[in-house]
């Protein structure tokens, strides 16, 4: 009999629904947000089901933070598994006040993750309390519909592509509460998407998924080095840094990664706040000597792990950062003609020119206000 460990979501569906083949099996820690992406009808939403025991795989094994919810010999209905299964905007009942939906959830579990108070100032629903949820928004529909998965005391929410009936204004409006929840809860989430900017912009794990197989999983910017998304034409890799000063003179942002150090314009941001940096591949050049003399400021010792071609004239370089402990991966895109010249090939030590790197949604709380002397 299979053990579940603590500390990680363990999934492994083998099986077929309605004729449907599945095969998602993965390991990743208890912890953040896992984000699951491949294209429409791929097996995203199947996979959540399974998960939320909505839909049942009779050979499968799904356990969370060492407790196992289905395996060989019994399988947990929905009612009994703690989690929250979130959706799009779900249709309001119109007579009740959105406090009265609140506190009907709230009666019904005891507050071991969050109370009341505290998922209404999470989630911002104070000046919504005395309203009926069919004269809200959608995007406040859905700030309802958290709160009160929420409330119910879950110990994995699990949110099958929420936002994606929203317009680009509600999700602006939205993703910042997903991140506030990240950031304020332990309280790991399952974020299934089709849409890729979102699992840039906040997740740290990510389960590939194509025809109703997993074909990767990892940390974000592990699997982004992957040749399905590094093949993609807006490929690149998401790095999380910590604000370590501000350079006054020339208004710039220092971060720190692992033990690497980078410098990019910006306003002032809080000391030890995490700034996620998005570095695309067209933005990284490569050279095999250190430049003595040049207008990019991040310039770092390199790896080259994998060579991927794509297209006639270019190539695209998998990297590992050889001054971080960790070697941390990197995205090159380079002409073959460069290549070429540069005999560049697996395992070759190089140099990896970082010219532009991009902050994703820097949160209004990181920002600091430096003093006039500064």
């Amino acid at each position: 009999m299979r053990e579940a460990r603590t500390g990680y979501i363990e999934v492994a569906f083998n099986g077929s629904l309605a004729n449907i083949p599945l095969d998602a099996q993965f390991i990743l820690p208890a912890k953040g947000v896992t984000a699951i992406f491949g294209p429409p009808g791929c097996g995203k939403t199947t996979l959540a089901r399974c998960i939320a025991g909505v839909q049942h795989v009779p050979t499968g094994f799904c356990a969370v933070d060492g407790e196992v919810w289905q395996d060989e010999t019994k399988f947990r209905p929905p009612h009994l598994r703690p989690v929250a299964y979130v959706f799009r905007p779900p249709i309001p009942l119109s007579h009740w006040s959105v406090r009265r939906t609140l506190l009907y959830k709230a009666s019904t579990s005891t507050p071991t993750l969050i109370d009341f108070d505290g998922v209404v100032e999470l989630l911002a629903l104070s000046p919504l309390l005395e309203r009926s949820p069919s004269h809200l928004s959608a995007a406040e529909r859905q700030r309802l519909a958290l709160g009160s998965a929420l409330l119910g005391q879950p110990q994995l929410l699990l949110l099958d592509d929420p936002l994606i009936v929203l317009d680009r204004a509600a999700k602006c409006e939205i993703l910042p509460f997903l991140e506030r929840i990240r950031e304020t809860l332990p309280l790991p989430m399952i974020y299934i998407t089709q849409d890729y900017a979102d699992i840039e912009r906040f997740a740290d794990h990510l389960v590939m998924m194509k025809d109703g197989v997993v074909t990767a999983a990892g940390p974000l910017n592990v699997v982004q080095t992957d040749p399905a998304l590094a093949g993609r034409g807006e490929a690149a890799v998401c790095l999380d840094t910590l604000v370590g000063g501000y350079d006054g003179r020339y208004g710039l942002i220092m971060l720190r990664l692992n033990g690497a150090r980078l410098l990019i314009p910006g306003v002032p941001l809080r000391p030890g706040a995490q700034l996620r940096l998005r570095i695309a591949a067209g933005d990284v050049s490569i050279a095999c000597e250190p430049p003595r003399a040049s207008s990019i400021l991040n310039v770092f010792p390199a790896r080259i792990n994998a060579f991927l071609p794509f297209d006639e004239a270019e190539v695209t370089l998998v990297l590992a950062l050889e001054t971080c402990r960790s070697g941390v991966p990197l995205l090159a895109r380079i002409t073959r003609r460069s290549f070429d010249a540069l005999r560049l090939s697996n395992g070759a030590n190089v140099f990896a020119e970082i010219a532009r790197a991009v902050p994703l949604a820097a949160a209004e709380r990181y920002l600091h206000r430096l003093p006039r002397s500064a």
